[in-house]
């Protein structure tokens, strides 16, 4: 886990202020977390965030298969007690939220989206190796 996930909850508080939001985090391209709401346990945020990463891996094969082959741009499943939405936070990192089974689908992706927007691509991608933390 990145260390940063312990320190860099505030930038999820958009997304987390929302009515029904339960959990919130943001993985890497290859599954590891990198950001969790305060709201959300370390092993919680890991098991979301290792499960998204197969969803995402799934949802590669089908768009190679059915379409241009590039990533998909959000992935939801929905199942007894709520929701999983996933999109993309740029650099391949991918923005997971979790939420109650009452919510409103296009507010969530709404403020997904602007979550994603307010941090920025930067803030969310992977630092190189080697490379300190300002």
């Amino acid at each position: 886990m990145d260390p940063r996930a312990e320190d860099d909850g505030w930038m999820l508080d958009l997304i987390s202020g929302v009515r029904g939001v339960r959990h919130a985090v943001v993985l890497s391209s290859d599954g590891l977390l990198k950001v969790r709401t305060a709201q959300t346990s370390r092993e919680l945020a890991e098991k979301v965030a290792a499960a998204c990463s197969g969803l995402v891996s799934l949802g590669k094969g089908l768009s190679r298969e059915f379409g241009s082959g590039a990533s998909p741009r959000q992935v939801m499943v929905e199942f007894d007690g709520g929701f999983l939405f996933v999109r993309g936070a740029g650099d391949g990192s991918r923005l997971a939220v979790v939420t109650e089974p009452v919510i409103d689908p296009g507010l969530i992706a709404q403020q997904m989206q602007a979550q994603v927007l307010m941090i920025g691509q930067r803030a969310l991608s992977v630092p190189f190796r080697g490379q300190a933390r300002a």
